[in-house]
């Protein structure tokens, strides 16, 4: 073996090392939420820790219901405003847009990423909230004020892949399908969305598992109230708000409990990105 060939083995070993290194971070942390989070589960009860409406760490009652339907009414709600705006903001700027306004614009949507989410959480209560409330009703910390902003947060992630994803349709799809008398739109709706149907719907779950973790913006415009929302314009707490809220407090069982609540959203996201990460690949093969 020469000394260029011990050389490269030496850069693979090393990079080897350092891929490695990186699971095993991801292995410890998952190994410590879940020894510190299930053995509570396993104590009261998988289904009444799950299925509870009551949230009072004092008296030992940790019905963990409200947040679970918080975090999902929230997501949904983020989903609905963010993947129209995302969609529509793909197609114009891949179908209907020049190329130096494409250029221009996706960068500057991409930066949007970058944005610390205390921002839009402040942004949300300076002016989201009181807006909501003079001109809904209601407190305004809601979940409604929750749901635009994280259906904000998440524009970026889903126009840059939508965007990405559209752009890989080859040429000729388009071509054809004018040729054949189709308008752009109807080009864009028949032809394009199938074909780059599983990038659009990795950047939508993708979006979905950013609007589940999400932490502070939410704290600062949900409300933080541990009961199942009546409707809209109600507060709301999620599972990233009950462990961001409480875990500097507890002790005891209530700190084993937040863990608890850590392992069912680490399971939700887990599975979101799995789902994600099988749908990209497929589109890749």
């Amino acid at each position: 073996m020469n000394r260029l060939e011990r050389n490269e083995r030496l850069v693979r070993l090393a990079l080897l090392a350092i891929a490695f290194s990186a699971v095993s971070v991801l292995a410890v942390i998952t190994a410590f939420i879940f020894m510190e989070g299930t053995p509570i589960m396993f104590k009261y009860g998988f289904k009444s820790f799950l299925a509870g409406m009551d949230w009072y760490p004092t008296e030992k009652s940790f019905g963990l219901l409200p947040m679970v339907a918080g975090s999902l009414m929230v997501t949904l709600g983020a989903l609905v405003i963010g993947v129209p705006l995302g969609l529509a903001c793909a197609v114009f700027l891949t179908e209907f847009s020049s190329k130096r306004t494409r250029r221009i614009v996706k960068p500057v949507i991409e930066l949007l990423a970058g944005i610390p989410s205390v921002v839009y959480g402040f942004m949300g209560v300076v002016i989201l909230v009181p807006f909501i409330r003079e001109s809904l009703g209601g407190p305004g910390l809601s979940v409604l004020a929750a749901s635009i902003i994280l259906g904000i947060m998440i524009l970026p992630t889903i126009i840059s892949i939508s965007v990405d994803s559209l752009l890989a349709v080859p040429a000729a799809y388009r071509e054809g399908s004018i040729a054949m008398g189709a308008t752009r739109w109807q080009t864009t709706k028949m032809v394009l969305f199938p074909a780059a149907r599983s990038g659009i719907v990795a950047s939508i779950i993708l979006g979905m598992g950013r609007a589940v973790g999400e932490t502070m913006a939410v704290i600062m415009v949900a409300g933080n109230a541990a009961t199942i929302p009546g409707s809209v314009l109600a507060p709301v707490r999620t599972l990233t708000s009950n462990i961001a809220l409480e875990m500097g407090y507890a002790s005891g069982e209530h700190r084993e409990a937040l863990f608890a609540t850590g392992v069912i959203l680490f399971i939700i996201i887990m599975v979101l990105n799995t789902i994600a990460n099988a749908t990209s690949s497929r589109r890749k093969a």
